[in-house]
Order: structure tokens, then sequence, then C-alpha cells
């Protein structure tokens, strides 16, 4: 069984909730749809959500959102083949994995492609306050240019990633006090024009901390759903 939910920076609830709502086992996939937070302080804290996850023992398929480094730039990660795809992972956590942008996995006989990052609007705040930020947190020229070389090439029944198509923003999720012309929605536009050239079943994103679905495309947060 594959369950798929959203963001959970870190915090272990939403995990506990949705085991003990759905009790997966070892054999189960839980996509999560990015900002896991395991990666975010660097420090004892994201060592401590991973041992616990690690014991839950179910594999977490893990996004890259934008409250978190990629595991690229972690000495710790290490690269290897799973389900068709690229994974990076921990020796201490290898059910933790954290697959490669752009890659496609074939999941429960579904053709998944993963599309990590975002912007953070909350960037110059975390600035300011001595709080994590990378600049890489948004999809690179290359990785641009990688998935849709995958996509020209390749069939895909699924898209996972962290935030949507522009023409799907939703504009009721906007945190006030954010002035929403200094916001960067270049990854959202690109994302528009990856969705045009698609033909798939459906889009799971998560973000922006909402749950509701607008045709194929189902934004998730707390909520889980089953692929």
């Amino acid at each position: 069984m594959v369950y798929i939910t959203g963001d959970i920076h870190g915090s272990l609830e939403p995990i506990y909730d949705l085991f003990t709502r759905h009790s997966p086992t070892k054999d189960d996939i839980i996509v999560i749809l990015g900002d896991v937070g395991v990666n975010y302080t660097g420090t004892l804290q994201d060592i401590r959500i991973k041992r616990a996850m690690n014991k839950l023992e179910s594999i977490f398929f893990c996004i890259h959102g934008n409250h978190e480094n990629r595991p690229q730039n972690i000495a710790s990660y290490q690269e290897k083949e799973w389900h068709g795809g690229r994974v990076m992972y921990e020796e201490d956590f290898q059910n933790i994995l954290f697959p490669v942008d752009g890659d496609i996995f074939d999941i429960d006989g579904k053709k998944c492609i993963v599309i990590g990052g975002a912007y953070s609007v909350d960037k110059f705040y975390r600035l300011r306050n001595g709080y994590k930020w990378w600049p890489d947190e948004q999809p690179s020229a290359s990785i641009k240019e990688y998935v849709e070389k995958q996509i020209s090439e390749n069939k895909v029944d699924i898209v996972f990633s962290h935030t949507c198509p522009a023409k799907y923003i939703p504009t009721e999720c906007f945190l006030s006090g954010i002035d929403q012309s200094r916001v960067d929605n270049s990854t959202e536009e690109w994302l528009d024009n990856i969705e045009d050239k698609l033909e798939y079943e459906a889009w799971y994103l998560g973000h922006w901390h909402t749950d509701k679905r607008i045709d194929k495309m189902h934004f998730l947060f707390h909520g889980v759903e089953v692929l």
C-alpha cells in the first residue's frame, strides 16, 4: 500500500496519527510531499526524528521541500537505485529515502515522477532571525532541463511535487503580511508548462498547508490518501 500525506515540518504527531488510523506495515510506502524537516537543524533534533521514523519500519519516500536542506549537500547521505530511480539515504536510517528530482519511479504499478522544491515566502524572516535557509530550495536550471527531458521521453502516470502549477495556486492560503508582489513564483510558472505537456492520472503536492482537490490536483497537508 502507498500512503500519501503533506508537510510534517519535523513533527512526529502527523506520522503517529497516520499510523494509528491506517496501520501501515514495513512493506508499505509513505510519501511525504516535502518539508519533512528531518534535514533542517543539522543537530541532534534531526537525528531524534529520524530515529523515531526508523522504528516505524515503513518506507518514507520524502520529496524535497523548501524548509529543508537537500540531502546532496549532506555528507552522511549516499545514493542507490530504488524502484527504477535514484534515492538518497543514510546508512543508519535506510527506510528514509529522498528521491532525486526528475527521476521516475515504478511504484505500485504507476510511473511516478518527482519534482521537489519551492520558494520560501518566509525567506527574509528566517535570514533576519538566524534560522536555516538554503539558496538551492527551488529546482535549478539543470533540474528543470532534466525533468523536461524525462517527460518528453517517458510515460508519466503520477506526479509527486512540493508545490503546484501556477494556475492552481490556492490564493486563500496566502499568509497575511506577505507582499505577494515580492514572491518568486517561477517554480509554479514552470510547473504550468510541465503540466501542459503531461497526460497524467493524478498530481499530489504539499506546501500550501491545505487539504483540497482541484480536478486531478491533490493538495495534502495532514490529510492522507492512498495511491
